[in-house]
């Protein structure tokens, strides 16, 4: 199921212009993807299909919402990245993406409550 997540680049910023007006009729979806993506009708017609098929979205007399949220997909990508560039290590990646940056204490705060709230025991 893991795998089922992936989505290039297009598709996913396919995807979140339905996540981020669903329900969405398919005529307004294929002006937003002319406007927002340069696609033609086509083009929509055919990614909204693919995506249908791969259990992404539904297509229900012209009204598209989504089977898989946002959020689900964005999780998948982000584990995927940490795995593969930092070996799965969290703090690995922490150190990277901090490098030289300081946090507010508010920020400070805020982690060392995400912290305890995911830690183990």
């Amino acid at each position: 199921m893991l795998e089922e997540l992936k989505l290039c680049e297009s598709d996913y910023r396919f995807a979140c212009i339905i996540w981020e007006r669903e329900p969405l009729g398919s005529g307004e979806l294929v002006k937003l993807c002319a406007q927002h993506l340069g696609w033609k009708k086509s083009t929509t017609y055919t990614v909204l299909k693919k995506l249908c098929a791969r259990g992404f979205f539904k297509n229900d007399n012209s009204l598209v919402t989504s089977l898989i949220k946002q959020e689900q997909v964005q999780r998948y990508e982000s584990e995927k990245f940490i795995e593969r560039t930092f070996g799965g290590s969290l703090p690995h990646f922490i150190t990277a993406f901090m490098n030289e940056k300081t946090l507010s204490p508010k920020e400070a705060e805020e982690l060392k409550k995400l912290i305890d709230q995911y830690k183990e025991g």
